[in-house]
């Protein structure tokens, strides 16, 4: 267990070289090593915070991960960082006296957004396992319009997912920004992909469109079920 002692000691390492790195490279460009050694700690401190047992540590190695994805870092240890984060208190439990302490539906929804920026199949893998074992609806929408930004839909195995997700919230809880979320990413996807060939996509269109939706719900997913008139699926 990370205890807090440790973690600010590995946060004052990296600030120290930080301010080290940029003493030394003040008037000329980080080098391989130095740059080398901070991105091992960065590292450290993300897989140390995003196991820790703190919501407030997770949200830490959550804001590195984010300077690392911008930074053009998608590599496997942070793309294991954020399967862990994504499955906080889904599959990673941690209970006290029976109860558990670590559902963090706001932390999962960040990891998922990053997953998205990834890009990679890896994250399209682990977003779809996502869609399987959470309930939370803001962390399926988040899943499913990353789902949509990624794109790839082998085997129509994307928008299966993605359709039997709106159906089960159809039927008992009917949610419109999870439908509006669903609607945009069948969009992307069909972009992608020259369409759609699953016909249980338009079969959910049509249910949304009807459904007990609010207006610009439903007006978008009519306004789908013409635009896919336009792609090749055979």
């Amino acid at each position: 267990m990370l205890t807090v002692k440790r973690f600010f000691i590995m946060c004052a390492a990296v600030f120290i070289v930080a301010g080290a790195v940029a003493a030394q490279t003040s008037n000329q460009e980080m080098s391989v090593e130095e740059s080398y050694l901070q991105e091992s700690i960065e590292l450290m401190v993300i897989r140390e915070t995003s196991r820790a047992d703190s919501r407030d540590q997770k949200l830490v190695a959550l804001e590195y991960i984010r300077e690392a994805i911008e930074r053009g870092n998608k590599g496997e240890d942070i793309c294991e960082a954020l399967e862990y984060l994504s499955m906080e208190g889904i599959l990673n439990k941690t209970r006290e006296n029976g109860r558990l302490v670590n559902n963090f539906p706001d932390v999962r929804r960040q990891a998922v957004r990053y997953l998205g920026n990834i890009g990679t199949t890896e994250a399209k893998d682990t977003l779809l396992k996502i869609c399987l074992v959470d309930n939370e609806p803001m962390v399926l929408q988040e899943a499913i319009k990353a789902l949509g930004d990624i794109g790839m839909n082998d085997n129509d195995e994307t928008v299966s997912i993605i359709t039997w997700i709106v159906s089960r919230f159809d039927v008992l809880n009917p949610d419109n920004l999870l439908a509006l979320s669903a609607i945009d990413a069948f969009a992307k996807i069909a972009e992608k992909n020259n369409g759609i060939k699953d016909p249980n996509v338009i079969q959910i269109l049509f249910r949304i469109a009807e459904g007990p939706y609010i207006k610009p719900v439903q007006n978008r997913a009519k306004q789908l079920i013409t635009d896919m008139r336009k792609y090749n699926t055979q």
